[in-house]
């Protein structure tokens, strides 16, 4: 399993320690507000359970964060091969969730960075994506600092219904250095 150090942050598999703090932050009105709704513990587990899982099939997936100086956990972030019938599959999207106490120190675009590189160097990926809720303009600028390019149209999340309110997403896209 690969982990991937920044300079202020562990991406690492997940520990059954993360779980508490995960579940708490999945429960957070404003950190899941451009979700479909907050999380029940058992769902956090089974969302942990997942991720786990897949870095062990993998060795990459969505890794825990752990900031290097607290050893606190962060939330998430990584690479993952969405699931659902998406007008760009098959596809490797980078993404992240954290906690509200660490958002704006720059942990999401470090972290994601780390991440693209691997993706990049490491799996020798053509391309990633990022994708959100057209509201959810903090995401869209972090996928701007890490270079990544809007395309010109939205498109409708398949796992939202008709009229829901997040349904409409953004996509952005960033291809291998030098091709």
């Amino acid at each position: 399993m690969r982990e991937l150090e920044t300079e202020r942050l562990l991406l690492r598999q997940w520990k059954d320690a993360d779980y508490p703090a995960f579940a708490l932050m999945s429960s957070d009105a404003e950190t899941m507000r451009h979700f479909p709704s907050v999380l029940t513990e058992e769902q956090s587990r089974a969302i942990a359970d997942r991720c786990r899982a897949l870095i062990h099939q993998r060795g990459w997936g969505f890794w825990a964060v752990e900031v290097k100086a607290s050893n606190e956990f962060a939330g998430f972030i990584g690479l993952h091969v969405p699931s659902a019938d998406l007008p760009f599959s098959p596809c490797v999207e980078v993404g992240w969730r954290l906690a509200r106490d660490f958002w704006g120190k720059g942990f999401a675009t470090e972290g994601a960075q780390a991440a693209l590189d691997f993706a990049f160097q490491e799996l020798s990926l053509a391309e990633v994506v990022s994708f959100t809720a057209l509201s959810n303009k903090r995401s869209e600028k972090l996928m701007q600092r890490l270079g990544m390019v809007r395309d010109e149209n939205t498109f409708d999340h398949p796992g939202l219904p008709e009229g829901h309110a997040l349904r409409q997403h953004v996509l952005y896209r960033k291809k291998q250095p030098d091709r």
